[in-house]
């Protein structure tokens, strides 16, 4: 039952009798969470993003949320958003896609909301059938293991209480509980990358595993497991390895031929973090950096991604802006 599911999800994410903002988008899952939520007499409001994206659909889609609110009682707080505007400028290679652009853009928005009602957490309306395309669709981009934690059951103050759920779930509970919401045409066409990979699953389903939906979501809570392991692993030798000094990243030099390749590239990727360029930095700058802390000359130097480098001192390594070379 959706109830049971949302209930148990949420006894180990917040705390009881915390205000939640529900992302409402008037579609069958967010609707259902609604439902689930008042059923369960959490204290509630209601968050609506308008992207603007589909026109007289967009505005449709306002309208039905706020009326939605008001038929149950429930405050409404609606913010629209102009995704395109975030595409304005820029290479096209640092261009978020339209779809990226209205995610940030949502979350923003939803956080102002929250803080708008006093709310405390944000629940968003994502299913196992969301978890199950949004991993396959990073193994079939080529990610690894980090990518494969898929989405998380929290970030931040946002929490996915339906996770655990699957789609049908959701349309037996609408049908049963007789719910009203919108359809979102795009969401059929195979103009978008998750639709095609929905599609895809389905087929699998029928062809190979009927289960493949929650495998996949069991495959990302695996991996968040192990992730969480690492990740703890990591800070504690960062801890004892990486320091800063003056605004330069000092990095121990000893006992790096000895230490495991993942955890290597995992600790060189976290001095880059906390350099502040983690974001630029590819598997192939991890791999150099990692090779050179094994087997750097003294006073050699690679270069990093953002006008900085690794330079090798003594027995240590400095992450630092690269220096420039004066003329005589």
């Amino acid at each position: 039952m959706v109830t049971r599911a949302v209930s148990q999800a949420l006894c180990s994410l917040v705390p009881e009798g915390s205000r939640l903002l529900v992302a409402c988008s008037g579609g069958i899952d967010s609707t259902v969470l609604l439902d689930a939520l008042q059923e369960l007499g959490w204290n509630l409001s209601i968050g609506h993003v308008n992207h603007g994206l589909r026109g007289e659909e967009s505005e449709a889609d306002e309208a039905f949320v706020c009326e939605l609110g008001a038929s149950r009682g429930i405050p409404v707080g609606v913010e629209r958003v102009d995704p395109g505007a975030l595409r304005q400028g820029g290479s096209s290679r640092e261009r978020p896609t339209l779809q990226e652009a209205a995610r940030r853009l949502r979350y923003a928005a939803l956080e102002r909301l929250a803080e708008a009602s006093s709310a405390a957490w944000i629940a968003t309306a994502h299913t196992t059938d969301d978890q199950a395309e949004t991993v396959l669709m990073r193994l079939l981009r080529g990610s690894g293991p980090d990518g494969l934690t898929g989405i998380p059951p929290r970030t931040g103050r946002v929490v996915r209480p339906l996770l655990g759920v699957r789609r049908r779930e959701v349309e037996d509970w609408a049908a049963r509980r007789g719910l009203v919401w919108r359809e979102d045409a795009s969401n059929a066409s195979p103009a978008y990358t998750r639709n095609r990979v929905r599609a895809l699953i389905r087929q699998l389903e029928e062809e190979f595993n009927p289960n493949l939906s929650r495998s996949l979501r069991d495959l990302a809570e695996a991996q968040r497991g192990d992730r969480a392991w690492l990740d703890a692993l990591v800070e504690r030798e960062a801890e004892s390895r990486i320091s800063n000094f003056g605004g330069v990243w000092v990095i121990e030099g000893k006992d790096w031929e000895a230490m495991p390749d993942a955890l290597a590239r995992r600790l060189a990727r976290e001095a880059l973090r906390r350099a502040g360029i983690g974001r630029e930095v590819t598997r192939v700058h991890l791999d150099r950096m990692v090779g050179f802390l094994r087997r750097g000359r003294a006073q050699a130097a690679i270069e990093l991604p953002a006008g900085f480098e690794l330079a090798r001192e003594g027995g240590t390594f400095q992450v630092r802006a690269k220096l420039t070379k004066t003329k005589r």
